[in-house]
């Protein structure tokens, strides 16, 4: 499977930052996450929020079919308990606009989210991948729907239809940046007390920001300049250089390891 080589990329983690800024555009998504979350916990909080969300995509991903359940199970409690309304207007949804983080069309701007980031940040940081692989991994992907409350053929099965998806939310005047949307991005990528992990979040923040379309940078607000675009793909072209030569115990995640290594066993047994 190609979600299994994408994702057992440790590095490919530096992608959900932008993944979760651009799920933020959506005012909807905002409100939930402001309203049912702590992003201004500090910086154990966010490690202990990280942790548990590599763990559910790596259970996703690598897990015996009753694991995949289990973590599908916890992930949609969660979303049971995230329902609202708008406490005030944001672009062209008015105040009292309900959101419930089991609305399907909302699920499906979070996947398409996590799929575009990840496929763009593996191409960044270890390398392209080819038109069908990149349709693979959106196929894979979209298989997960409906354990997560969305119908898979409503869910982008190829590149292109995940390209016309993320072009069609920009031009239908979906994405909204709002208050709240800037305020909870400050909190991710400047967590308070996070000077204990600023290497980390330094590079967080370059391949959240070097990421994200130019447009949603711009409107919330974050400074990006030609120097910045250099040092990201200068940053990029070392990490890629040296993933070549680090063994796989030190850039794959363990899960992923296990899993290829249960793979070339069962190969050779047949």
């Amino acid at each position: 499977m190609i979600a299994h080589r994408v994702n057992r990329e440790a590095v490919v983690v530096l992608g959900w930052g932008r993944a979760i800024l651009m799920q933020l555009a959506h005012p909807l998504v905002a409100a939930g996450v402001g309203g049912h979350s702590r992003f201004d916990a500090g910086p154990l909080a966010y490690i202990q929020r990280m942790r548990r969300t590599i763990g559910a995509m790596l259970s996703l991903t690598f897990g015996t079919e009753s694991e995949i359940r289990g973590t599908a199970d916890r992930i949609n409690a969660i979303h049971r308990r995230v329902h609202g309304r708008l406490e005030r207007a944001v672009g062209r949804y008015p105040a009292g606009t309900p959101y419930d983080a089991t609305d399907p069309t909302l699920l499906a701007w979070v996947h398409a989210t996590l799929i575009d980031s990840q496929l763009r940040t593996y191409a960044l940081f270890v390398g392209p991948l080819t038109a069908d692989e990149r349709d693979r991994y959106c196929a894979e992907a979209a298989r997960l729907g409906p354990l997560l409350g969305v119908r898979a053929e409503s869910l982008p099965g190829t590149a292109a239809r995940l390209d016309r998806y993320m072009e069609e939310m920009e031009r239908e005047e979906r994405l909204v940046i709002g208050e709240q949307a800037r305020r909870l991005a400050q909190a991710l990528l400047a967590p308070p007390g996070g000077t204990c992990v600023a290497p980390a979040l330094w590079l967080g923040r370059l391949a959240t920001l070097g990421l994200l379309p130019a447009p949603i940078r711009d409107r919330y607000g974050f400074v990006w300049r030609a120097r910045d675009t250099r040092r990201l793909r200068s940053v990029a072209a070392v990490m890629r250089a040296t993933r070549r030569v680090l063994p796989p115990a030190l850039r794959e995640w363990p899960a992923g390891r296990k899993a290829a290594g249960a793979g070339w066993k069962r190969q050779r047994d047949d």
